[in-house]
């Protein structure tokens, strides 16, 4: 009687130990799969903040570019102006000062990061260009500039009207040369 129940014992042991392994590795299944959610979590939270602090980056970046853009047609009054002067007025003291409050509004956008668009003699780009008129010239080339165009920081917030050159001036000119 006593050998059956140390047989019984030792099934119930043996079986009981099975047991204890099958939900211990159940358990560790559930607890790798647990750490793996919470570090993917853990991930997604880091790339939010991240992303959040660069959205708050840019907003900061470009909080004033409504106001920027509303004073190019200032700056382009300006240039107009001072073109348009005699030079009989050159020395004048107002005229001076017209010049001086230009460059000091001009100062003030550059240093809001507002640069120029380069565009006479640069190749066309449609990214910082909008082509109004063909004009003779190369072929692709701006030959004119009519409205300056401006970016803030790295983005464009005005292209550059310009005219862009067809080509047919230029061979006119290198088979009149040839000619000669």
């Amino acid at each position: 009687m006593e050998a059956q129940q140390e047989k019984t014992g030792e099934r119930l042991e043996k079986g009981s130990t099975e047991f204890l392994k099958s939900a211990l590795e159940e358990e560790e299944a559930k607890a790798k799969k647990y750490l793996s959610n919470w570090q993917r979590a853990e991930a997604d939270f880091d790339n939010y903040k991240k992303r959040v602090e660069q959205e708050r980056s840019e907003n900061a970046k470009f909080a004033n570019m409504t106001l920027v853009i509303s004073l190019l047609p200032v700056l382009d009054d300006f240039e107009r102006a001072l073109r348009s002067l005699s030079p009989k007025l050159a020395g004048l003291s107002w005229v001076d000062g017209l010049r001086l409050i230009y460059r000091k509004l001009q100062a003030t956008l550059e240093t809001q990061g507002l640069t120029e668009i380069k565009s006479v003699g640069e190749t066309f780009d449609p990214a910082v260009h909008e082509a109004v008129a063909q004009a003779e010239g190369d072929e692709g080339k701006v030959v004119e500039e009519l409205q300056k165009g401006y970016r803030l920081h790295d983005r464009v917030i005005r292209p550059a009207l310009v005219v862009v050159g067809n080509g047919s001036g230029r061979r006119e000119e290198e088979s009149g040369e040839a000619e000669d």
